[in-house]
C-alpha cells in the first residue's frame, strides 16, 4: 500500500553501489527503514540533501507488513531547516540530537505526540538565537518523560539526584550513581525550565558538561542497549 507520512531523518547509510538505506521516524509508523535507489544518479530525483540530519520530510513509500525494510518512493523537504545549517553550533547540536534519537526510538509503533515533540524543539532549534548551548540538556530532559523514565521531583529539600531511582535525596546514596550536590541544583533548574528560559540559564561550560554526562549516565541506565554517544565529545568542546 503506498502511503505519504510526515517524518524525521535519523541515519542514512550506502548499502550497495546503486542503494542506501534511511532510517526515518515517522508520525504514522514510527521508525522504519526505507530502501533508497540512485540517490547519487545524475538523473535521479531524490537527493543526499533531502537526508541530511533531522530534516523533516514528507515521504510517500510502499508499506508491507512483517517488512523489515520498505521502499521509498519520494520525499519532499516539508521544513527547511536553513538556521541550523548554517550555524556550526546549531549543527553540532542537531548532530548530537540525531545520534541521540537514533539511539532511543528504537520501537517501530507510531506514537503522534513524541513524533510532534520532535518536530517542534527541531523547528525551535531552527529559529533561535539565543540560549542554543542549554538547548540539548532541556531537551534530553524532555525526552525522559517520553521514554518513561522522567525523574521525581517531589522531593523539594533534596541534595542529590540518584540516577538509578530517578529521584531527589536529602543523603546520599549507597551506591555510586548520584549527582553531588552542584550538579544536582542544575539538573533540577533544567528539569524545571523549559525551551522558553533556557537563554536565562546561569551555566558555566565546565558545570554544562558535568550535566550532560550525568544524563547521559542516566539515559544509559534506563535503556536498554544504551551504551552513550559518540558526539558528546564535539558539544564537550563547543561552548564556553
Amino acid at each position: 500500500m503506498t502511503t505519504k507520512t510526515p517524518g524525521i531523518v535519523l541515519r542514512i547509510v550506502r548499502y550497495s553501489d546503486k542503494s542506501s538505506i534511511a532510517t526515518i521516524y515517522t508520525r504514522e509508523f514510527g521508525r522504519i527503514s526505507y530502501m533508497i535507489y540512485g540517490l547519487s544518479g545524475k538523473k535521479s530525483s531524490l537527493k543526499s540533501a533531502l537526508f541530511l540530519p533531522l530534516s523533516i520530510v514528507e515521504i510517500t513509500a510502499i508499506h508491507q507488513p512483517g517488512k523489515d525494510i520498505q521502499q521509498l518512493k519520494d520525499v519532499r523537504i516539508e521544513y527547511a531547516l536553513n538556521g541550523i545549517s548554517s550555524d556550526p553550533a546549531k549543527n553540532a547540536i542537531a548532530l548530537f540530537l540525531t545520534e541521540l534519537l537514533h539511539k532511543t526510538l528504537k520501537q517501530p509503533e507510531a506514537d503522534e505526540t513524541v513524533f510532534d515533540f520532535i518536530k517542534q524543539a527541531i523547528q525551535l532549534l531552527n529559529e533561535i538565537d539565543k540560549g542554543i548551548a542549554n538547548f540539548h540538556l532541556i531537551f534530553m530532559m524532555k525526552l525522559t518523560r517520553y521514554l518513561g523514565f522522567e525523574p521525581n521531583r517531589e522531593n523539594g529539600e533534596a541534595t542529590y539526584f540518584d540516577l538509578l531511582n530517578g529521584i531527589f535525596l536529602k543523603n546520599k546514596p549507597i551506591h555510586i550513581h548520584f549527582l553531588n550536590a552542584e550538579i544536582t541544583r542544575a539538573f533540577a533548574t533544567v528539569l524545571d525550565c523549559d525551551f522558553t528560559k533556557m537563554e536565562v540559564m546561569d551555566m558555566n561550560r565546565s558545570k554544562r558538561n558535568d550535566l550532560l554526562d550525568g544524563l547521559i549516565e542516566y539515559y544509559r541506565l534506563h535503556m536498554p542497549d544504551f551504551h552513550g554517544l559518540n558526539s558528546t565529545a564535539v558539544l564537550h568542546e563547543l561552548f564556553n
